[in-house]
């Protein structure tokens, strides 16, 4: 997942985790540190539930890309272009192993 960079001020918040959940996500976030993972996972859910189509990620994060066709409505993780259901569109592997929606004039 790619960490994005915000400029605003954090405060301390407390969660109780399981001891398994937060082993697993030290294991998954490596270098980049569980909490910064947290942070992440949290703006993904928000800027998605709120419609929010900013780009998530850069071109050099797509590993490679496979087409396919839309079946609800995504938005394009490099541009944030609508992609409408029953639209050809791609499939992109991040350099993290993460699958993404992608428009097809992305990668051009």
């Amino acid at each position: 997942m790619h960490t994005i960079s915000r400029t605003t001020d954090m405060e301390v918040t407390s969660i109780r985790l399981e001891r398994e959940l937060k082993d697993k996500l030290k294991e998954l976030s490596g270098n980049q540190g569980y909490q910064a993972l947290i942070r992440d996972v949290l703006w993904n859910y928000v800027q998605r539930k709120l419609g929010d189509c900013t780009p998530r990620l850069d071109r050099a994060e797509i590993r490679a890309s496979v087409p396919a066709v839309a079946q609800q409505e995504e938005h394009c993780a490099l541009t944030g272009k609508l992609i409408h259901p029953n639209e050809s569109m791609l499939l992109g592997l991040t350099t993290t192993g993460e699958m993404v929606p992608l428009s097809t004039e992305s990668l051009a």
